[in-house]
């Protein structure tokens, strides 16, 4: 799946994972080495995430039903938790530095592409 952001014309990632499932949303990005540029994972439904135990910084948007993004964070270390906030329906993890990158900012709208 690809992830534009339609409020600022940018590609935020072309290769993103899904996890729908109690066991793939449970372990996440966990154990990875690393998060390759161009790649993310979209967790859903999911209101907050942590980077407990991770090897590297990430930055998370968190969305509505819509697509909006209602939070992001930008270059979270590990051993950090986040939350959503109100209306947050899925987290999408990225690469460090993607969100400043893309210009992407709460508020903004997130068209998830096959």
């Amino acid at each position: 799946m690809r992830v534009v952001n339609l409020s600022k014309g940018t590609t935020l990632a072309q290769e993103v994972e899904e996890a729908r499932s109690y066991w793939a949303r449970l372990v996440g990005l966990l154990g990875r080495r690393g998060l390759a540029e161009g790649h993310g994972l979209l967790i859903a439904p999911c209101s907050s995430v942590h980077t407990l135990f991770m090897r590297f910084a990430i930055d998370v948007a968190f969305l509505d039903s819509d697509g909006r993004v209602v939070r992001a964070y930008a270059s979270v270390p590990p051993f950090r938790l986040l939350m959503g906030g109100p209306g947050a329906r899925m987290a999408l993890e990225l690469p460090a530095g993607t969100l400043e990158r893309s210009g992407t900012r709460a508020g903004d709208f997130l068209q998830l592409q096959p």
